[in-house]
This record gives structure tokens, C-alpha cells and sequence, in this order.
């Protein structure tokens, strides 16, 4: 089967899961013959996945978050203020998505929880069959927890979902752990979608604790303890260009760039993982057995709901703010990340062949063919 891949560009849960699936579909004979990645003001495409991507690879420009002045929060007026002026732009995406379908002529497009993908495959209609991937389809389930509170977030999250899904034939809705099969819907739970170099490291057991920060503005906190804490190791990661990699602010803190290859192996060898409440980085983390600290993003309720829901699949803990003494504590009691989180994802392969092959119009062996022309990002 030929597949188009269009990714939400903001954060970097869904090109990594973008990246992850492309590998496993070309090992299994399929063909992705484009990625288009949605750009972001507030986000480079990580290295990594430029390099793991082989095929054209497209940027066009959606709607993406505004954080606060400290680059903490996400401020959600501005966000829909930011986007609404766009409007235009995203005008000119739409028809740069259709201009690439239209050549490509896939079996399937696959949207990673882009926007405009969904408004996309609403008003242009195309032939090729729309289907989604991403934790976030999860919320279709009855067994999902959705977080208290932030009534408005609630339905602007749940709003978001349904437009990225807009006429969608099948909804792929990552898990953290496995549900029964929920009927009245399209929605069907498959595993993670984890790098093949995660498959690759063996975990350790190292002397300090990782973390990781989408927004760089978690830093001063970070640094702020690590004056008082000094007996606390901490391995940090994050997205401040202008800073030399690696930085050493005090004795027992080392920041790194974000480097994929590192941020694995020091995963991989850390205590647990004290990050935000992405999907991804905490099924990376559960896959290692290392526990997580998981401290939503002020302002995205997804992420609130993301750590409610890594709590019922026991990866470990979650707090308002970056404390690595509480976390500390946590991590010399007895816990363990459960076993079973690997039973689980090694069940992905398995399912995925069984939803490409329940397909009407899968034809094996398609010949590779590529669009005439490339678009160099």
C-alpha cells in the first residue's frame, strides 16, 4: 500500500511516532511516499527525523500553540488570536496537501493529529482513505480519564480532536496499556509507536535522574533546586539554541541539547524521568522500566489528561512543578514500572498487519514510485 504521512509539527511526540511507523511500514513492504510536516514558530524538526524520514519530506505552515512570556505555559486566547490572523497562510497549506495527494495518489493518508489535515480531508474529499493516529483519539474510549476541571480546555481539546478526525474511516488510538475493544465507534487501540533505536539499548542503572522540558522556561526551577539539592544528579535536556551543549549551571545539573541518540542512552541508564506529560516520553521511559514524574503543561489540557491516564497504567507519579526531592523520595521506595508494558508493544506488528490486511483495496507488492518533484525543506 502507498501511504501519505501529515504530522503535527508542534512538540515532538508525533514526528517521532511518524518516524517510528515509517520504519515499521517500509519493513513490512509498504510504501510512505511523502511526510508533510506542519512548521511551528516555537519548533525546528529535530535532526533526527529529517535524517530517519527517507522520503520527500514537505513543511507547510498550521496552527500551532503560543506559550507565555516564560515560555512555561500555553496562553490559549493567544494561541486562537495567533491562529485566527493566520488563516490565510493555512489557506495556501490546504492546497499545497492537495497538490501532493493528487500526485501521489496514496491508499491511505495517515494524519498524526494534524489540523489541517482534517479540514483538509472534509472540504477537498479526496480518494485516497483518511485515516488518524495519536494517543489523543484515546478520549473516544469510555475507559480514558479525562482530567477535572477547565471545562472550556475540555471542550477545546475534545473540539480539536474531532477536526483533526474530520470524515476519518479509521481512528489508530494509542495506549499505554491494553483495553477492551470499545463499540459505537471507529476507533481501534493499537501499542506505542517506539524508534527501533529504543528496541536497541539495554537498560541500566545509573546515579542521576533525567528530564526533559518542552518549554525552556522549566529551566529556572530546575536550576533554582539544584543550588539547594546538591547531592541530586540531574541530566537535563532542552531547546535553548543559544546555549553551548553541553551546559554545566552548578556541579550536580548538566543540560545537553536535544540530542536523540543521547537522550535515549541517558534514558536508558537514569534513576526515572522527571518531564512533561508527553505521551511519548513516558512510553519510552515505561518501556526501560524507569519510573516517570510527569508534570503536565500549565495551559494543555491534553497533557493533564495524558498524566491521568499514565497513572491508571502505573508509570508513576504526578506533580504541579519540577521537584526532584519529592521524585527522589519516590525513587528509593520499592517502585516498579510494570513488566507488561512490553508484552503490549510487541503486540504493535501484529495489529497493524491486521488492519492493513483487513483492507479492501490492499494490493501486495506495489511498485515504488515516487512524485516528480521535491520539495528540499
Amino acid at each position: 500500500m502507498k501511504f501519505i504521512f501529515i504530522v503535527q509539527g508542534e512538540g515532538r511526540g508525533h514526528m517521532t511516532q511518524a518516524l517510528a511507523l515509517f520504519e515499521l511500514l517500509k519493513s513490512q513492504g509498504h510504501l510512505v511516499s511523502d511526510v508533510l510536516i506542519g512548521t511551528s514558530s516555537r519548533r525546528n524538526i529535530p535532526e533526527f527525523v529529517r535524517k530517519g524520514l527517507k522520503t520527500n519530506l514537505i513543511q507547510f505552515e498550521s496552527p500551532n500553540f503560543v506559550a507565555d512570556k516564560k515560555e512555561k505555559s500555553i496562553n490559549i486566547s493567544k494561541t486562537i488570536r495567533h491562529n485566527l490572523y493566520r488563516a490565510r497562510r493555512f489557506s495556501d497549506s490546504l492546497n499545497l496537501i492537495d497538490q501532493v495527494v493528487k500526485s501521489s495518489q496514496p491508499d491511505i493518508i495517515l494524519n498524526f493529529y494534524d489540523l489541517l489535515a482534517g479540514i483538509y480531508n472534509f472540504f477537498y474529499r479526496p480518494k485516497s482513505s483518511f485515516w488518524t493516529i495519536g494517543h489523543q483519539y484515546l478520549i473516544s474510549h469510555p475507559d480514558f480519564p479525562f482530567a477535572p476541571g477547565a471545562p472550556i480546555q475540555k471542550i477545546l481539546f475534545k473540539l480539536n480532536t474531532k477536526v483533526t478526525a474530520l470524515g476519518a474511516q479509521k481512528c489508530l488510538a494509542l495506549s499505554f496499556r491494553s483495553l477492551p475493544p470499545s463499540f459505537g465507534n471507529n476507533i481501534t487501540v493499537i501499542p506505542p509507536l517506539l524508534r527501533p533505536k529504543v528496541k536497541q539499548l539495554q537498560p541500566s542503572s545509573g546515579d542521576y535522574i533525567l528530564t526533559y522540558m518542552v518549554n525552556s522556561g522549566y529551566s529556572e526551577e530546575v536550576i533554582a533546586f539544584s543550588k539547594k539539592h546538591p547531592d541530586i544528579k540531574i541530566e537535563a535536556f532542552w531547546d535553548k539554541k543559544e546555549m553551548p551543549s553541553p551546559y554545566y549551571p552548578t556541579p550536580n545539573l548538566t543540560f545537553h541539547q536535544i540530542d536523540d541518540q543521547l537522550y535515549l542512552e541517558k534514558m536508558a541508564a537514569c534513576r526515572g524521568l522527571l518531564s512533561t506529560a508527553g505521551f511519548e516520553s513516558i512510553c519510552e521511559a515505561m518501556y526501560f522500566g524507569k519510573p516517570v514524574m510527569m508534570v503536565p503543561v500549565k495551559g494543555q489540557y491534553e497533557q493533564a489528561c495524558n498524566a491521568l491516564d499514565a497513572l491508571a497504567a502505573q508509570a508513576g507519579i504526578s506533580h504541579n512543578e519540577f521537584d526532584f526531592k519529592k521524585f527522589d523520595i519516590f525513587l528509593q521506595s520499592s517502585h516498579n514500572t510494570p513488566s507488561n508494558f512490553v508484552d503490549w508493544e510487541r503486540e504493535l506488528e501484529k495489529k497493524l498487519s491486521e488492519i492493513l490486511s483487513s483492507q479492501n483495496n490492499w494490493q501486495p507488492n506495489l511498485p515504488v514510485s515516487y512524485p516528480k518533484y521535491t520539495v528540499n525543506v
